[in-house]
């Protein structure tokens, strides 16, 4: 098939999307970074998401850019742009790619006929026989190829060259041979297209002013700075695909922000004291464990993990529970059940979390939609955790956790002063003719606490088995269910302090649509897209668990109201029924649980094809 490079078609301006397909281990992550990163350079809204398999190397992987003048960045299903470099999915990338798209694949080797597509333009670009004219060391070639692919679409989509090439110099300032090495490819690429190619295509990029005051981060990054921020000074952990980034960030972060110099050590000393403590656990039940008893002692301390994590902790979450000890667990939840596919996406760990334990309990729980709300709701974490004394659950998912997103700037309130909630300190004691861990409830249901080490009228032991509100065995059906049902009041109570919904309104909407966290981006888009096909929706974003009245009111005020969520169960749609009372027959599911970020057009396509039976 000869190549037609000058196809006649519209000219869009930073509205695209670029699929780039490679094999798992051959570093192709630092070049497909690199044109996210140039393209936010140039003020342009975009995004990135890497699916990537679980193993060490040789299994597909895939980097999508979505490129959306407007915003509108979740996750695209077709493709403008595919970078074929995984002969193993040719087939697969090269179906994906839209009617009038390219395929810029490695012509080292001829592709087959059978591949072909007469509405799709092929760019040949001899990658593999570049890299071994220009460079010496068989694995420097198989890097320099991702950069030299990189180039070619630098010059395909219109980057700005000069910007580009100066990321690379930031990223190699240290290593002048990697960055000699690097730019080389890089304008290797650039120049075989632009030599070889009409470049711009006829979908390109324009410097816009979208992104100032912006900054791209992940949600692992930004929830170990919130922890930071909140004084989070002790973590229990054990190591979790998509969760481990979290406490790897902490742990640098503390060595930066948590230590003391020691003057004049002594010979064999450190020069600096930790003002923090960060434990690897054999397993999540010792790590739960651990943060448990760093709490009880007066330490704000957390975890970070995912749903078998979450699986593993049950029993002492539930002792958390019913004796009142302050926890925050952050859960980056993954694709289950057991094992299930570890670096996919999903958020099936609702109910788990809700309801984590045996016998009857109920958490707090907070669903931050980016990395922005990770480092806002991580603090918030703590701040609920010690008002309620109870565990409280921050749940993000691998979408938000390992990819980076164009959020607004970081801010931090340097009057900040952390809720510590009721905790009695020796003057208190001391006015007081004896002290009794469960009575004395405020109007939140919460009673006060005191701390190890506190004048002896304090409590020095819990206790798992039945209690009484003054701390004391029981077996007594009534003194049990006291404290239980105050218990209950207390997380109810919670409601209105936990983060409010995001409500937007649409003038004569009749359709409502609730979902929650990573899906907040896929529903605003598809608002938008069903407002152009004539069907006008109210959206809703749940933030926080228990519930205001407000989620039930939303759901009351529309014929029709959608739950958008991914996991297969519906499981948002169980729980607000369950906890609002609301009809479950009067919710309907559009469910997306296949692993990779929901797509604005699964939406759509679920809303309509429901007003469709219906009508």
């Amino acid at each position: 098939m000869a190549i037609d490079t000058a196809q006649e078609t519209n000219v869009r301006i930073n509205d695209f999307s670029i699929k780039l397909a490679n094999v798992n281990g051959t570093g192709s992550a630092s070049a497909n970074s690199l044109l996210m990163q140039a393209i936010f350079r140039m003020g342009i809204p975009v995004s990135g998401k890497n699916l990537f398999p679980s193993n060490i190397q040789g299994l597909p992987t895939w980097y999508e850019i979505r490129v959306n003048k407007s915003g509108y960045t979740a996750r695209a299903l077709d493709y403008d742009l595919m970078i074929a470099m995984n002969s193993a999915t040719y087939r697969e990338d090269i179906n994906d790619v839209r009617e009038g798209g390219y395929v810029l694949y490695d012509s080292s080797w001829p592709l087959d006929a059978d591949l072909l597509r007469e509405d799709v333009t092929f760019l040949g670009v001899p990658l593999a026989k570049v890299c071994i004219e220009n460079f010496a060391a068989p694995r420097e070639r198989i890097l320099m190829k991702n950069i030299a692919y990189a180039g070619a679409v630098v010059a395909l989509v219109g980057l700005d060259f000069d910007l580009v090439s100066g990321l690379l110099a930031e990223t190699f300032a240290k290593n002048e041979l990697l960055r000699e090495s690097n730019q080389n490819a890089l304008r290797l690429g650039y120049q075989f297209a632009k030599d070889n190619f009409e470049c711009p295509l006829p979908f390109r990029v324009e410097a816009m002013d979208a992104t100032s005051g912006c900054i791209l981060i992940d949600g692992n990054t930004a929830t170990a700075l919130g922890c930071l921020y909140a004084g989070a000074t002790v973590a229990g952990w054990y190591p979790i695909t998509p969760a481990t980034a979290v406490m790897d960030n902490f742990t640098r972060l503390c060595a930066k922000y948590r230590r003391e110099p020691v003057e004049n050590p002594l010979p064999g000393e450190l020069p600096y004291k930790n003002n923090y403590l960060i434990l690897q656990a054999e397993d999540e039940i010792s790590a739960i464990g651990m943060v448990l008893g760093a709490s009880w002692s007066g330490a704000r301390s957390f975890t970070s993990t995912s749903g078998p994590g979450i699986s593993l902790m049950n029993e002492l979450l539930g002792l958390a529970y019913y004796t009142e000890i302050p926890a925050v667990i952050v859960d980056v939840q993954r694709t289950g059940p057991s094992t299930g596919m570890p670096t996919r996406t999903q958020q099936a760990d609702i109910l788990l979390c809700a309801y984590a334990s045996h016998g009857d309990t109920k958490h707090i729980l907070l669903f931050p939609a980016n990395p922005r709300e990770c480092f806002e709701f991580a603090v918030q974490s703590f701040d609920l955790a010690e008002r309620f004394q109870t565990p409280v659950f921050m749940l993000s998912d691998l979408d938000i956790g390992m990819n980076d997103w164009v959020v607004p700037e970081l801010t931090w309130d340097d009057s900040y002063v952390p809720d510590r909630g009721r905790v009695l300190n020796d003057t208190d004691l001391a006015t007081m003719a004896e002290f009794f861990r469960y009575t004395d409830a405020d109007a939140d249901f919460v009673t006060p606490r005191t701390l190890p080490g506190s004048d002896e009228k304090g409590a020095y032991f819990i206790r798992g088995s039945g209690h009484d509100k003054f701390g004391k065995y029981t077996e007594n059906a009534d003194e049990y269910q006291e404290v239980v049902d105050r218990l209950k009041k207390k997380h109810a109570s919670a409601a209105p302090h936990v983060p409010a919904p995001i409500v937007e309104h649409t003038k004569g909407a009749s359709v409502g649509i609730i979902t929650l966290g990573g899906c907040d981006l896929a529903v605003r888009e598809a608002v938008h897209e069903l407002a152009e096909r004539g069907v006008a929706t109210d959206f809703m974003r749940v933030r926080g668990f228990p519930f205001v009245s407000d989620v039930r009111r939303f759901a009351e005020e529309h014929e029709v109201c959608f739950v958008v969520e991914q996991n297969r169960d519906a499981q948002l749609r169980s729980l607000i029924s369950i906890e609002t009372g609301f009809p479950i027959e009067s919710l309907h599911s559009v469910l997306a649980y296949g692993g990779f970020p929901l797509s604005a057009r699964q939406v759509v396509d679920g809303v309509l094809s429901h007003l469709e039976k219906k009508s």
